[in-house]
């Protein structure tokens, strides 16, 4: 486990630590993110498959794209502020082409979409395995796109968890309890397949631009957001859901306070994932999450009143076993990757000639975490 690097540094002219020990600085992160991202999921299932009101007046929400909206509206605004409060004024000027931007936005708003929608068709427990299946459209993107390649071991792991959701499937309700057909939940999981596709498409592209400009991850999350507002907007006001959803609305004035608080839960738990990554990396915070989405389909069960099955169960310890593998053995992973890539002399012994200071372990691995911390707050994916 890597050091906090906040803990001994504290505020930099006193010297006084932020924390007086490392447990207690995990603690705090570890409460941050999964508070935060335990009450989206529950907000999340509360808004799009609770009914508001009762009897006759008892109405469904089925507006995702004003989630959308209301999402990137909060998270453009941290943005901003954070920004402006760091004094990095320059950076609230775009960096790359707004095209770049509007493609990674397009994406983010098809698969945020894809992923409420998905609720109306599919169970809380099956959306959130779902998400954990997007290994083999990220690697396909990322062969395509990047160039990347592969080992056994990724592919291994693509097919366990993969297997794990297929298992989670085929052995217990996964309709939605808001669904309208009984063979809903198909229409569901084709959705899920798009989120998937588009959210590996969106992290993908934002590697790419975060390797073909100097721009920080609040300057990607400001513009990103920006176009994502113009696109949702748009989508409401041609598809009519506009007048539509001001009018649930004003019938239950009460949803609106649940969208605000979902958006102020989601930009909170990015702030945390983002500080989560900075101060103990991204093995640590790989390890959270997995607990987290264990811990959010419980919570669901029991909350919501949505038992699994043993079936079920099965599957999902599949997939969450999976993934605590991936986590721990991150880095070994990631270092023999590291000295496979390293050039070699005629000897065969790595030759550090040619790598520069820009691409060394530490500039690697501050860029890495640069993305890691930007990807949440741009997607669903972490959540």
């Amino acid at each position: 486990m890597s050091k906090a690097v906040s803990t001994k540094t504290g505020d930099a002219q006193s010297g006084a630590p932020l924390f007086k020990s490392d447990a207690l600085h995990l603690a705090f992160c570890v409460v941050g993110v999964v508070g935060s991202l335990l009450l989206y999921g529950v907000l999340q299932e509360r808004i799009m498959t609770i009914p508001y009101g009762e009897g006759a007046n008892a109405d469904v929400f089925k507006y995702s794209l004003f989630l959308v909206f209301c999402n990137r509206a909060v998270a453009a605004t941290i943005a901003a502020i954070t920004l402006v409060v760091k004094g990095r004024t320059d950076e609230l000027r775009p960096v790359a082409p707004i095209l770049s931007y509007a493609s990674v936005s397009l994406s983010n708003v098809v698969a945020t979409t894809c992923q409420y929608e998905a609720l109306k068709h599919v169970t809380f427990a099956v959306q959130t395995l779902g998400k954990c299946a997007k290994m083999f459209p990220v690697m396909i993107w990322g062969y395509f796109i990047l160039k990347k390649r592969y080992t056994m071991r990724d592919v291994a792991l693509a097919v366990c968890i993969t297997g794990g959701c297929f298992i989670f499937f085929m052995t217990g309700n996964t309709i939605s309890r808001v669904a309208q057909d009984k063979n809903s939940s198909m229409f569901g999981v084709l959705l899920m397949m798009g989120y998937l596709s588009a959210d590996g498409y969106t992290s993908t592209f934002q590697q790419k631009m975060f390797k073909g400009y100097q721009m920080t991850s609040y300057n990607q999350v400001l513009y990103v957001s920006l176009c994502s507002l113009a696109l949702s907007s748009f989508g409401l006001v041609t598809s009519g859901q506009l007048s539509s959803t001001l009018a649930f609305i004003s019938r239950h004035p009460d949803a609106l306070s649940a969208m605000i608080l979902l958006s102020c839960a989601s930009s909170c738990g990015s702030l945390f994932i983002s500080y989560t990554i900075k101060s103990f990396g991204a093995l640590v915070f790989a390890i959270i999450m997995t607990t987290r989405q264990f811990l959010s389909i419980l919570l669901s069960s029991l909350f919501f009143g949505s038992p699994l099955t043993g079936g079920q169960w099965a599957g999902t310890g599949v997939v969450v076993a999976a993934l605590y593998y991936q986590s721990a053995t991150k880095d070994s992973h990631a270092k023999d990757n590291a000295k496979e890539a390293l050039p070699k002399n005629a000897a065969g012994r790595v030759s550090l000639s040619g790598v520069g200071t820009a691409n060394s372990g530490s500039g690697d691995r501050a860029r890495d975490e640069e993305v890691a911390a930007a990807q949440p707050l741009l997607a669903g994916q972490q959540r």
